[in-house]
Protein backbone atom coordinates (compact mmCIF):
# COMPACT_ATOMS: atom_id res chain seq x y z
CA UNK A 1 0.00 0.00 0.00
CA UNK A 2 2.82 2.38 0.88
CA UNK A 3 4.57 1.76 -2.44
CA UNK A 4 1.29 2.29 -4.31
CA UNK A 5 0.67 5.65 -2.59
CA UNK A 6 4.23 6.77 -3.30
CA UNK A 7 3.96 5.73 -6.93
CA UNK A 8 0.71 7.67 -7.35
CA UNK A 9 1.82 10.84 -5.55
CA UNK A 10 5.16 10.96 -7.35
CA UNK A 11 3.52 10.67 -10.78
CA UNK A 12 3.73 13.85 -12.84
CA UNK A 13 0.16 13.46 -14.08
CA UNK A 14 -1.09 13.27 -10.48
CA UNK A 15 0.77 16.44 -9.50
CA UNK A 16 -0.61 18.28 -12.53
CA UNK A 17 -4.10 17.02 -11.72
CA UNK A 18 -3.85 18.42 -8.18
CA UNK A 19 -2.52 21.70 -9.55
CA UNK A 20 -5.54 21.88 -11.85
CA UNK A 21 -7.85 21.16 -8.91
CA UNK A 22 -6.35 24.05 -6.96
CA UNK A 23 -6.88 26.41 -9.89
CA UNK A 24 -10.44 25.12 -10.33
CA UNK A 25 -11.15 25.70 -6.63
CA UNK A 26 -9.96 29.29 -7.01
CA UNK A 27 -12.18 29.83 -10.06
CA UNK A 28 -15.20 28.41 -8.22
CA UNK A 29 -14.75 30.77 -5.28
CA UNK A 30 -14.47 33.69 -7.69
CA UNK A 31 -17.63 32.68 -9.59
CA UNK A 32 -19.58 32.49 -6.34
CA UNK A 33 -19.05 36.20 -5.79
CA UNK A 34 -21.34 36.90 -8.76
CA UNK A 35 -25.04 36.97 -7.82
CA UNK A 36 -26.08 36.45 -11.45
CA UNK A 37 -23.91 33.35 -11.84
CA UNK A 38 -25.12 31.90 -8.53
CA UNK A 39 -28.73 32.46 -9.53
CA UNK A 40 -28.23 30.52 -12.75
CA UNK A 41 -25.88 27.67 -11.82
CA UNK A 42 -25.36 28.04 -8.07
CA UNK A 43 -26.38 24.46 -7.31
CA UNK A 44 -24.01 23.06 -9.92
CA UNK A 45 -21.11 25.14 -8.56
CA UNK A 46 -21.75 23.88 -5.02
CA UNK A 47 -21.76 20.30 -6.30
CA UNK A 48 -18.47 20.77 -8.15
CA UNK A 49 -16.99 22.42 -5.07
CA UNK A 50 -17.91 19.42 -2.90
CA UNK A 51 -16.36 17.05 -5.45
CA UNK A 52 -13.17 19.12 -5.49
CA UNK A 53 -13.08 19.11 -1.69
CA UNK A 54 -13.36 15.31 -1.47
CA UNK A 55 -10.68 14.95 -4.14
CA UNK A 56 -8.44 17.03 -1.92
CA UNK A 57 -9.27 14.69 0.97
CA UNK A 58 -8.30 11.72 -1.19
CA UNK A 59 -5.03 13.42 -2.08
CA UNK A 60 -4.21 13.93 1.60
CA UNK A 61 -5.00 10.28 2.32
CA UNK A 62 -2.57 9.19 -0.40
CA UNK A 63 0.14 11.55 0.88
CA UNK A 64 -0.30 10.25 4.42
CA UNK A 65 -0.24 6.69 3.09
CA UNK A 66 3.22 7.33 1.64
CA UNK A 67 4.58 7.13 5.20
CA UNK A 68 3.06 3.69 5.78
CA UNK A 69 2.99 2.64 9.43
CA UNK A 70 4.36 6.04 10.51
CA UNK A 71 1.67 8.47 9.32
CA UNK A 72 2.73 11.11 11.86
CA UNK A 73 5.81 11.80 9.73
CA UNK A 74 3.46 13.51 7.29
CA UNK A 75 3.10 16.36 9.81
CA UNK A 76 6.84 16.90 10.12
CA UNK A 77 6.65 19.13 7.05
CA UNK A 78 5.04 22.55 7.77
CA UNK A 79 3.63 22.69 4.23
CA UNK A 80 1.80 19.40 4.85
CA UNK A 81 0.33 20.83 8.03
CA UNK A 82 -0.87 23.85 6.06
CA UNK A 83 -2.56 21.63 3.45
CA UNK A 84 -4.19 19.52 6.16
CA UNK A 85 -5.54 22.54 8.07
CA UNK A 86 -6.98 24.17 4.93
CA UNK A 87 -8.82 21.00 3.91
CA UNK A 88 -9.91 20.19 7.48
CA UNK A 89 -11.44 23.64 8.00
CA UNK A 90 -13.47 23.25 4.80
CA UNK A 91 -14.92 19.99 6.20
CA UNK A 92 -16.14 21.60 9.44
CA UNK A 93 -19.96 21.92 9.75
CA UNK A 94 -20.27 25.71 9.83
CA UNK A 95 -23.61 27.30 10.56
CA UNK A 96 -25.12 29.94 8.29
CA UNK A 97 -23.81 32.81 10.42
CA UNK A 98 -20.25 31.50 9.92
CA UNK A 99 -20.52 31.33 6.13
CA UNK A 100 -17.86 34.03 5.81
CA UNK A 101 -15.38 31.84 7.70
CA UNK A 102 -16.11 28.93 5.38
CA UNK A 103 -15.69 31.17 2.34
CA UNK A 104 -12.35 32.39 3.72
CA UNK A 105 -11.20 28.79 4.20
CA UNK A 106 -12.17 27.98 0.64
CA UNK A 107 -10.24 30.98 -0.63
CA UNK A 108 -7.21 29.74 1.30
CA UNK A 109 -7.27 26.60 -0.85
CA UNK A 110 -5.82 28.75 -3.63
CA UNK A 111 -2.74 29.20 -1.44
CA UNK A 112 -2.10 25.48 -1.86
CA UNK A 113 -0.42 26.53 -5.09
CA UNK A 114 2.54 27.29 -2.85
CA UNK A 115 2.81 23.67 -1.79
CA UNK A 116 2.15 22.40 -5.31
CA UNK A 117 4.87 24.51 -6.96
CA UNK A 118 8.35 24.11 -5.39
CA UNK A 119 9.54 27.45 -6.77
CA UNK A 120 6.79 29.22 -4.86
CA UNK A 121 7.91 27.41 -1.71
CA UNK A 122 11.38 28.87 -2.23
CA UNK A 123 9.94 32.38 -2.60
CA UNK A 124 7.78 32.10 0.51
CA UNK A 125 10.65 30.53 2.45
CA UNK A 126 12.89 33.39 1.37
CA UNK A 127 10.38 35.97 2.57
CA UNK A 128 10.04 34.24 5.93
CA UNK A 129 13.80 34.01 6.35
CA UNK A 130 14.19 37.66 5.37
CA UNK A 131 11.85 38.93 8.09
CA UNK A 132 14.57 39.31 10.79
CA UNK A 133 16.86 41.23 8.43
CA UNK A 134 13.95 43.22 7.00
CA UNK A 135 13.08 44.37 10.51
CA UNK A 136 16.44 46.18 10.69
CA UNK A 137 15.80 47.77 7.31
CA UNK A 138 12.37 48.83 8.58
CA UNK A 139 14.02 50.32 11.67
CA UNK A 140 16.42 52.27 9.47
CA UNK A 141 13.51 53.49 7.35
CA UNK A 142 11.58 54.51 10.50
CA UNK A 143 14.53 56.61 11.70
CA UNK A 144 14.76 58.19 8.24
CA UNK A 145 11.03 58.98 8.27
CA UNK A 146 11.25 60.50 11.74
CA UNK A 147 14.21 62.76 10.90
CA UNK A 148 12.63 64.01 7.68
CA UNK A 149 9.22 64.42 9.34
CA UNK A 150 10.76 66.68 11.99
CA UNK A 151 12.57 68.65 9.30
CA UNK A 152 9.37 68.85 7.25
CA UNK A 153 7.37 70.29 10.15
CA UNK A 154 10.13 72.83 10.82
CA UNK A 155 10.45 73.86 7.17
CA UNK A 156 6.89 73.62 5.83
CA UNK A 157 4.62 73.40 8.88
CA UNK A 158 3.47 77.03 8.75
CA UNK A 159 3.08 77.30 4.98
CA UNK A 160 1.42 73.90 4.45
CA UNK A 161 -0.26 72.67 7.65
CA UNK A 162 -2.31 70.13 5.68
CA UNK A 163 0.76 68.11 4.72
CA UNK A 164 3.33 69.13 7.35
CA UNK A 165 1.29 70.58 10.21
CA UNK A 166 2.25 67.77 12.62
CA UNK A 167 4.56 64.79 12.85
CA UNK A 168 1.71 62.47 11.91
CA UNK A 169 0.70 64.51 8.88
CA UNK A 170 4.34 64.85 7.80
CA UNK A 171 4.90 61.11 8.17
CA UNK A 172 1.84 60.37 6.05
CA UNK A 173 2.99 62.85 3.42
CA UNK A 174 6.46 61.30 3.36
CA UNK A 175 4.91 57.87 2.92
CA UNK A 176 3.08 59.24 -0.13
CA UNK A 177 6.33 60.76 -1.39
CA UNK A 178 8.31 57.54 -0.95
CA UNK A 179 5.75 55.72 -3.12
CA UNK A 180 6.45 58.39 -5.80
CA UNK A 181 2.75 59.25 -5.91
CA UNK A 182 2.22 62.97 -6.52
CA UNK A 183 5.46 64.01 -4.85
CA UNK A 184 6.26 66.58 -7.55
CA UNK A 185 2.98 68.44 -6.88
CA UNK A 186 3.72 68.52 -3.14
CA UNK A 187 7.25 69.82 -3.79
CA UNK A 188 6.04 72.54 -6.19
CA UNK A 189 3.44 73.66 -3.64
CA UNK A 190 6.21 74.16 -1.05
CA UNK A 191 8.37 76.03 -3.55
CA UNK A 192 5.51 78.41 -4.39
CA UNK A 193 4.69 78.93 -0.71
CA UNK A 194 8.24 79.40 0.61
CA UNK A 195 10.16 80.59 -2.43
CA UNK A 196 13.29 78.74 -1.24
CA UNK A 197 13.63 76.35 -4.15
CA UNK A 198 17.14 74.91 -3.41
CA UNK A 199 16.25 73.89 0.16
CA UNK A 200 12.89 72.42 -0.83
CA UNK A 201 14.30 70.53 -3.80
CA UNK A 202 17.19 69.20 -1.72
CA UNK A 203 14.74 68.03 0.98
CA UNK A 204 12.47 66.06 -1.34
CA UNK A 205 15.13 64.74 -3.72
CA UNK A 206 17.39 63.55 -0.89
CA UNK A 207 14.48 61.84 0.84
CA UNK A 208 13.45 60.05 -2.36
CA UNK A 209 17.03 58.93 -3.03
CA UNK A 210 17.49 57.63 0.50
CA UNK A 211 14.00 56.26 1.11
CA UNK A 212 13.24 54.80 -2.30
CA UNK A 213 16.49 53.94 -4.00
CA UNK A 214 18.83 52.90 -1.17
CA UNK A 215 16.30 51.27 1.17
CA UNK A 216 14.62 49.48 -1.73
CA UNK A 217 17.96 48.06 -2.83
CA UNK A 218 18.62 46.94 0.73
CA UNK A 219 15.29 45.10 0.79
CA UNK A 220 16.04 43.46 -2.55
CA UNK A 221 19.43 42.36 -1.29
CA UNK A 222 17.93 40.86 1.86
CA UNK A 223 15.28 38.96 -0.11
CA UNK A 224 17.81 37.66 -2.65
CA UNK A 225 19.99 36.41 0.19
CA UNK A 226 16.97 34.74 1.77
CA UNK A 227 16.07 33.09 -1.55
CA UNK A 228 19.54 31.62 -1.86
CA UNK A 229 19.36 30.29 1.69
CA UNK A 230 15.88 28.84 1.15
CA UNK A 231 16.95 27.22 -2.14
CA UNK A 232 19.98 25.71 -0.42
CA UNK A 233 17.83 24.30 2.36
CA UNK A 234 15.40 22.79 -0.14
CA UNK A 235 18.26 21.13 -2.00
CA UNK A 236 19.62 19.76 1.28
CA UNK A 237 16.17 18.44 2.22
CA UNK A 238 15.74 16.76 -1.18
CA UNK A 239 19.18 15.24 -0.86
CA UNK A 240 18.39 13.97 2.63
CA UNK A 241 15.20 12.35 1.37
CA UNK A 242 17.10 10.79 -1.49
CA UNK A 243 19.64 9.33 0.90
CA UNK A 244 16.87 7.98 3.13
CA UNK A 245 15.12 6.42 0.15
CA UNK A 246 18.21 4.84 -1.43
CA UNK A 247 20.24 4.20 1.71
CA UNK A 248 23.33 5.90 0.28
CA UNK A 249 24.34 9.19 -1.21
CA UNK A 250 24.87 9.41 -4.94
CA UNK A 251 28.12 10.42 -6.58
CA UNK A 252 26.54 13.73 -7.55
CA UNK A 253 25.79 14.47 -3.90
CA UNK A 254 29.41 13.78 -2.97
CA UNK A 255 30.60 16.11 -5.71
CA UNK A 256 28.26 18.88 -4.57
CA UNK A 257 29.35 18.46 -0.94
CA UNK A 258 33.02 18.55 -1.97
CA UNK A 259 32.42 21.66 -4.07
CA UNK A 260 30.82 23.41 -1.11
CA UNK A 261 33.75 22.47 1.09
CA UNK A 262 36.18 23.90 -1.48
CA UNK A 263 34.14 27.13 -1.71
CA UNK A 264 34.14 27.42 2.08
CA UNK A 265 37.89 26.93 2.22
CA UNK A 266 38.39 29.54 -0.50
CA UNK A 267 36.26 32.06 1.42
CA UNK A 268 38.24 31.37 4.60
CA UNK A 269 41.53 31.80 2.71
CA UNK A 270 40.33 35.07 1.17
CA UNK A 271 39.31 36.38 4.60
CA UNK A 272 42.72 35.42 6.03
CA UNK A 273 44.50 37.22 3.21
CA UNK A 274 42.49 40.37 3.86
CA UNK A 275 43.42 40.28 7.53
CA UNK A 276 47.10 39.84 6.71
CA UNK A 277 46.99 42.85 4.40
Amino acid sequence: MQSFCKCVTDAVIFQRFILGLILLAGVLVGLETSAAVMERIGGFLHLVDRIVLWLFVGELVLRVGVHGSRPWKFFHDPWNIFDFVVVAVCLLPFQAEFAAVLRLARVLRVLRLITAVPRLQILVGALLKSIPSMSYVALLLSVLFYVYAVLGVSLFGKTDPEHFGSLGAAGLTLFQVVTLEGWADIMRAQIEARGAAPVTVAYFVSFILLGTMIVLNLLIGVIVSGMEEARQEMEDENRRRHVEATGAASVGDDVVALRRLVDSLQDSLAALQRRLK
